[in-house]
Formats: structure tokens, C-alpha cells, sequence
């Protein structure tokens, strides 16, 4: 993870946007839900009434709600309304102070609400009690219950409104407006003020056991009485809330959408310049990589990190700015909600993400280990894929096609064996949060229809803390999911940073010494080498000098040092021992900018690039002319080939070259090498797919028009060397003859040898040498001296026979 963190340091100032960007998406995504509360609540079971104050009253109304009044709240009330006409208005418009109005008045309204609704069987009760105290009345008591609400009234006196409304069950109940009897009764003296307070404090103690939102509920349906009783229109109040709440939701969501475009841009932005910059340097790592480091990771496995492994960390780079940033913002936003909701059902939020957590943490150390593995065998898969296809000639020629069928089914089976398991193991994730998700929901559904049947809980609230929860349970799926993809990332981070931080084993030294001359005199200076871990040098003890428009031949049999020895010119390698001097510079010295520049190298195996003839032919000097091109083409014999093209110099090249053949493809990298004017030529074994004409007329051209270069050729074929100023024999790595041709055929056995093998006496000109004389004598003394062995063999023999006889007639004398 840290490696993850490290990538996108540069970019902070995204991650920091992204974060702002996700803040108001977390509080767009958080708000929605409360919003949605308030329309159930308000603006469907309160008719869009947000409190509990009237917004307009009728002057009988205005002054009956104070029945249940103290003297400060009577105070606070008159200076709420103002007398418009008939009709009270509230003149109090700021909503916090509305809010605070409410709390203040929400007891005595309550009380009054309830006075005028009390069910008839409840107020023909309170009859009885009234006037069971009063003598002159009291005969009347059990006639109470066979009178209506309007013979009540007549025999007191009194006018009581009833009215018929349907109770929770849906049936239709009759109603008693009682409190034109209480005010009178207050008026009249009948019931004091303490009276009235006294009932008051007994009602609150009832109070305590209803909830507050059943209380508020109360509060709200008084208040739209006392508005339809007034004229106010409660269905264009009802609809101008839900209108108001809608487009509020409406620009919340489009606030939402830019924020959540805005990251999803930024993270894709940080994720594609993180995966550029990955791929740059490991690019630029892997141009400045030795042959040892080449050899340490190997081609399949390069290809792999810079590009598989680099897309699994732009991913989830991109995912995490997105999803795990995101998490914990509406995570801990829940939470608070959750808590602002007072339903005192938290435990259900903490219960359900212990069992998230666990459930992850388990699958997670089951799968963990599958992954670390999955890369390594994606670079097995690689590398099998690309031997097939870059060898399916010799696949075919060879019938092996079964083989290598069998062997990438082998390769691809490990593979999808591992991502199988861990797939498999993943796919209880999702099914099991869900299980967990509506676990939650039920639970919470099942806990607040207690609460809204106790009344202190609302329909709305019950909305609001259901998704809530599903935000919360979200924020940590989000997290889970991101555990199953950031293993695998950190993997890919560990092997990306591996080649990162590999030190390149062949450098520049900080100060580099610059070359005062050019004149392409090389020298090799007592050169040891071996390779990193191997025990014995490869190279010892090598010393020669290369001179300016002088051929240097090296030559030997297969696997003595030839290659590892000019792989060292251009510090392809560095040596172990002695030194190689350019123009009297050691080349560890120089550059290797400065250095490659002086050489003009070709390699074994003739490597082309895409492009056309003349794009590969300058591909070591870009400012090549058509001349420049031409000359060096004619001077590698590839012109034959390449005026027979149509387009010529501009004909394509394949990836590779393998639309040329294997001669020309040689030629045309013999050419690329003269046509970059180098002061000195390596040829590492850059003859061999050429035939003898084409060999010949091409050495000749070297040596006539490529006069000022130092030219080092490494050959097998002894008709190729024969006119070198100087041959090299490498035997075991050590130099076991110098000198030209003629000098080495008297000089140097294994030279011999190599060219016997090779051609004939009369074509080596042994005769003239006189080196076939000499070798007819060496015959002859071996014969003579064979012949010589032989006698002394037979007489000991004889003689050893004459003394086992003398000894046995000693022994029988005795």
C-alpha cells in the first residue's frame, strides 16, 4: 500500500480536489435521505405543516388556546399574532424561532388539541364527575348516558360542538369539542386558574409516557385545523412543501452528479498519469540495464510488470480515489445521522459492521496467499506464449505442436486454477453482505414498528435510519471490495518496484572524462572477466590493440569468449580485471553516451524495428543522408535486394524484419552500423547467413571505402579472417595466438586445426609454407616413434618371462 501511496504523492494537489469533490458528494448523499423523511412526515402525513403554530386563526380560536396557558406563555403568544380583520395572523417568519415556538408552546397546545377531541363516552364521563358534586344536578347523572352531545349542552346551558372522525382502527367515532364549557367555567369562576394548572401538571406526568413525536403529530393536526377553519388552503400548502422538498432533492442529486463526474475524472486522471509514469520509468530503468540485469529478469517477466502489473495499480488507483476515500466521508456522515435520528438503535449499525468486518477478514486470509501467487504465473504464462510464437517455425518443422499445446495448457491451468479458487472464494462477498444488508433492514424495520407503536418514532424517521444504515453497511462494502483488489496491486507494486530499484551493475561515474581524440584506437589491456555468481573468469589475461583502417579478427571455437570479449567494447558488460582504453580513455571513464557513439556495433542475430528501410538504416545516426544510406547499403551488398523493391528505400519493414530474409536482414544491420561514420566496427559473427560471393564482394567494400575505422570482426569461417591485419585465437577464454594469417598457420595449432576443418591444404596454402613437409615428418617421427613403444613393450615382456623362469628353478633347487 505505501508503494501506492508513494506513486501519488506527485499528484496531491487531484487527491486533495477529490477529496473536497467526495465531501460534497458525502453530504449530497447524506441529506437525501432526510429529506425524504420530511416528505413522508411532513409533507404527507402533516399535509406540508412544518409546526405547530397556526399560520391564521379565528379571533374565538385565538383566545380559547390559551385555555391551558401559563401567564408567560399567554405573553409570548399575543406578541406571535397580530389581529388582521376576523383573523389572527402569525407574524413570526424565521424558522429557527418557529422551532423554538414550538418547544414553548407544544404542551398547551397539546391540552388543547385534546380538550377538542375528547370521544363521547369520554365526555359524558366527565359530566358525571362535574356535576355529581352539585346537588340540584345530581339526579340527572345516570340519565347521562342515554342523552345525546345536545341535550347535554341544552341542560347546561351550553353549546358543545361534536363531530364524527375515524379513529386508527377506520371507524367512525363521535368527537366533543369540550373547551367553550372549560372557558366558561373559567369565566364564571367555576374553575380557578390553579385548577386548571393543577390539571395541566397531571396531564404532563401522562405526558412522559407518549412519545414526542406522537406529541408533535398532535401539535401539527391542531395547527391545520385552526388554518382550514381560517380559510387557508391546506392542499396548496401541502403541495408548494412537496414542490419546495422535491426541487430541493432535485438540486441535491445534480450536485451529486457533477461531484461524483468531477472524481470519477480526477481519479481517472491521477490513475492514467500514475500508470504513465510507472511505465516511463521502468522504460528508462530497463534502457539502462546491463546484459547481467537482462539476465536476472528476463523478457516475459518485463513485459508482465510494464504492463499487466502497472494496470492493475493504475486501477486500483483510480477505484481507491474513488471508492476508499469515499468510505470512511459517508461512513462516519452515517454515523452522525444515525445518532441525529435519536432512535436509539446505534447497536444495530455496531452489530452489523463487526459482522462485516469478521466476514471479510476471513475470506481475505484465505484468498491472500492465491494472489501473491497469481503474478508469478501470469509471468510463466507470458513467457511459454512468447516462446510458442516467436518460435512456431521450428514448432512446426519440428511436429512438436502437441508438445507446446500441452505445455501452455499446463502454464494456463496453474493460472486458472489460482484465479478460480480466488474467484470462487470472492463470490460468497457479495451474497453474503447482501444477506447481511437485508438482515439489517428487517431488523431495523422489526425495532421500529415497537418504536412507532409507542410513538416515539415516525414512519419518516424509520425511512431515514433504514438508509442510513444501508450507507453504512455500504461504506464498509466498498472497503471489502477494495480489499479483494489492493493485495493484488501491492503485489504488482513489489515487483514493479523491484526493477525500480535494481541498480544497473554497468554505470556512468559522476564525473565522466571526455574524449580529447577520435581516432577509434582501442586497447585491451590485460582484461579479465567472469560473470556475477560464476566462480571462474570467462575471459583472462586478454591483450591486444585495435588501430585505425586495421582489421582485428577474433576467432575460435564455440562457446570460447568470442561475444562475451566485444560485448565488453561497448559496456555491455564491465570487466573484472585490466582495462579497455579508447583513444587512450578507459571506457569506464567515458560516458557510455559519449562511448556507443564511437561504436558502430552488429550484433549475432540481425535485429530490424518497424519502420521502413531507410528509418532503420539511419537508426543510428537520424541525420543520415540518402548518400549517406546508399553508400553504407552498397558497401553491405543489400542494394541487389532493395532496388528490386517498388518503394525501395521506403519499403516496409515488419516487426522484427521478419519480411526479409535472414541474409538481408544481416546486411541491412551491417549497413546500419557503416551508415552511422563510427570510428570503430564490431561484428560480432555478422557473416554467417551470407554466402562466400556475397562475403567477399562485402569485406572488399569494407576495406576499400570504411578506411579510417578500427574494425573488429568476430567470425567462424576462416575465408572471412584470412586477410585481417591481426587474428585473435580464444581457446577457454585466453588468447592462444596472434598474428596474421600465415604467422598463426605456422604459429598456432589450434588456428591450424580450425582451418583444416575448414579448407583445403592447397586453398590454406600449406604447401607453400612448407608446412605440409613439416607435417609428413611429424607423421613420420610418431610412426618411428609408435614403432619404438611397441619393441620396448614385447622385450620387457620377453625379459620379465626369462626372470619368472630363473626364479622358479632357484625355488626348486632349494
Amino acid at each position: 500500500m505505501t508503494k501506492i501511496f508513494k506513486n501519488m504523492a506527485p499528484y496531491w494537489y487531484m487527491i486533495v480536489a477529490i477529496v473536497l469533490l467526495l465531501i460534497v458528494q458525502a453530504f449530497g448523499d447524506l441529506s437525501l435521505p432526510q429529506y425524504t423523511s420530511d416528505i413522508i412526515d411532513v409533507g404527507i402525513q402533516n399535509k406540508g405543516v412544518e409546526h405547530i403554530l397556526p399560520v391564521k386563526m379565528t379571533e374565538d380560536e385565538y383566545e380559547i388556546s390559551q385555555l391551558y396557558m401559563t401567564s408567560k406563555e399567554k405573553k409570548i403568544w399575543k406578541d406571535t399574532y397580530e389581529k388582521k380583520g376576523e383573523y389572527y395572523i402569525c407574524k413570526v417568519e424565521d424558522e429557527e424561532k418557529l422551532d423554538q415556538l414550538d418547544d414553548t408552546f407544544l404542551t398547551a397546545i397539546f391540552l388543547n388539541h385534546n380538550m377538542s377531541n375528547v370521544k363521547e363516552s369520554q365526555f359524558k364521563k366527565m359530566i358525571k364527575n362535574s356535576i355529581a358534586s352539585n346537588p340540584a344536578m345530581a339526579p340527572m347523572k345516570d340519565k347521562i348516558d342515554d342523552m345525546s352531545v345536545d341535550e347535554i349542552g341544552k341542560m347546561l346551558n351550553m353549546e358543545f360542538k361534536s363531530f364524527q372522525e375515524e379513529d386508527d382502527n377506520g371507524k367512525k367515532v363521535t368527537y366533543v369539542d369540550v373547551r367553550p364549557m372549560l372557558y366558561q367555567m373559567k369565566q364564571t369562576g367555576m374553575m380557578s386558574a390553579k385548577d386548571i394548572q393543577k390539571s395541566r401538571e397531571e396531564i404532563e406526568k401522562k405526558m412522559n409516557d407518549i412519545g414526542e413525536s406522537t406529541l408533535f403529530s398532535t401539535g401539527v393536526a391542531y395547527a391545520t385545523k385552526c388554518d382550514k377553519a381560517a380559510g387557508v388552503d391546506i392542499d396548496k400548502i401541502q403541495t408548494d412543501y412537496l414542490w419546495k422538498e422535491g426541487g430541493r432533492m432535485l438540486g441535491i442529486a445534480f450536485m451529486i452528479l457533477v461531484a461524483a463526474i468531477g472524481v470519477g475524472f480526477l481519479a481517472s486522471k491521477v490513475g492514467a498519469s500514475i500508470g504513465r509514469d510507472l511505465r516511463g520509468k521502468i522504460y528508462k530503468k530497463v534502457m539502462g540495464f546491463s546484459n547481467a540485469e537482462m539476465n536476472r529478469f528476463s523478457t516475459a517477466s518485463l513485459i508482465t510488470r510494464s504492463t499487466n502489473d502497472i494496470q492493475q495499480i493504475q486501477m486500483v488507483t483510480a477505484v481507491m480515489l474513488r471508492l476508499l476515500l469515499y468510505a470512511p466521508i459517508i461512513g462516519i456522515g452515517g454515523i452522525i445521522k444515525v445518532y441525529q435520528t435519536g432512535a436509539g438503535m446505534e447497536w444495530i449499525i455496531a452489530l452489523a459492521v463487526v459482522v462485516i468486518l469478521g466476514f471479510v477478514m476471513l475470506l481475505v486470509s484465505i484468498a491472500m496467499p492465491k494472489f501473491k501467487i497469481m503474478q508469478t504465473l501470469v509471468d510463466g504464462l507470458n513467457l511459454v506464449s512468447r516462446e510458442i510464437l516467436t518460435g512456431l517455425s521450428v514448432i512446426r518443422a519440428f511436429g512438436r505442436e502437441k508438445t507446446e499445446e500441452e505445455r501452455f495448457d499446463e502454464a494456463n491451468k496453474k493460472l486458472t486454477g489460482t484465479q478460480l479458487f480466488t474467484n470462487r472464494i470472492m463470490t460468497f462477498m457479495m451474497p453474503g453482505m447482501m444477506f447481511i444488508m437485508y438482515s439489517v433492514t428487517i431488523l431495523i424495520t422489526w425495532v421500529s414498528a415497537q418504536k412507532i407503536d409507542a410513538g416515539t418514532l415516525q414512519v419518516g424517521a424509520m425511512t431515514a435510519f433504514i438508509t442510513y444504515a444501508m450507507q453504512i453497511v455500504m461504506a464498509f462494502l466498498m472497503m471489502t471490495a477494495m480489499s479483494i483488489m489492493v493485495p493484488r496491486a501491492g503485489v504488482a507494486a513489489d515487483r514493479i518496484d523491484e526493477v525500480l530499484k535494481t541498480e544497473a551493475s554497468v554505470q556512468d561515474v559522476k564525473k565522466p572524462e571526455t574524449l580529447k581524440e577520435h581516432k577509434g584506437v582501442l586497447e585491451f589491456s590485460h582484461v579479465d572477466f567472469k560473470y556475477t555468481g560464476a566462480e571462474h573468469n570467462v575471459l583472462s589475461d586478454i591483450d591486444f590493440k585495435v588501430e585505425p583502417g586495421k582489421i582485428t579478427a577474433i576467432i575460435g571455437s564455440t562457446g570460447c569468449g568470442k561475444s562475451t570479449l566485444v560485448n565488453l567494447i561497448p559496456r555491455f558488460y564491465d570487466v573484472t580485471g585490466g582495462q579497455i582504453t579508447l583513444d587512450g580513455k578507459d571506457i569506464r571513464r567515458i560516458s557510455m553516451e559519449e562511448l556507443r557513439e564511437e561504436i558502430g556495433f552488429v550484433p549475432q542475430k540481425g535485429v530490424l524495428f518497424s519502420g521502413t528501410i531507410a528509418s532503420n538504416l539511419r537508426f543510428g545516426k537520424a541525420d543520415a543522408t540518402d548518400e549517406d544510406i546508399k553508400e553504407a547499403a552498397q558497401i553491405a551488398q543489400a542494394t541487389e535486394f532493395i532496388e528490386t523493391k517498388k518503394e525501395k528505400y521506403d519499403s516496409p519493414i515488419a516487426q522484427g524484419g521478419s519480411n526479409v530474409s535472414g541474409g538481408q536482414k544481416q546486411r541491412l544491420a551491417i549497413a546500419r552500423a557503416i551508415a552511422k561514420k563510427a570510428k570503430v566496427l564490431v561484428f560480432d559473427d555478422s557473416f554467417s547467413a551470407l554466402d562466400m560471393k556475397t562475403d567477399a564482394a562485402l569485406r572488399k567494400e569494407l576495406n576499400e571505402k570504411v578506411q579510417d575505422a578500427s574494425i573488429v570482426i568476430v567470425a567462424q569461417r576462416v575465408s572471412t579472417i584470412l586477410h585481417a591485419d591481426q587474428i585473435l585465437v580464444l581457446d577457454d577464454g585466453k588468447i592462444v595466438g596472434k598474428g596474421t594469417h600465415e604467422e598463426l598457420l605456422k604459429n598456432c595449432e589450434v588456428y591450424l586445426q580450425i582451418a583444416k576443418s575448414q579448407l583445403s591444404e592447397k586453398e590454406l596454402g600449406l604447401e607453400k609454407l612448407g608446412l605440409a613437409e613439416e607435417k609428413a615428418e611429424k607423421e613420420t617421427n610418431k610412426k618411428e616413434i609408435f614403432s619404438t613403444k611397441i619393441d620396448e613393450k614385447e622385450n620387457n615382456k620377453l625379459k620379465k618371462k626369462s626372470d619368472d623362469k630363473k626364479l622358479k628353478h632357484k625355488k626348486g633347487g632349494k
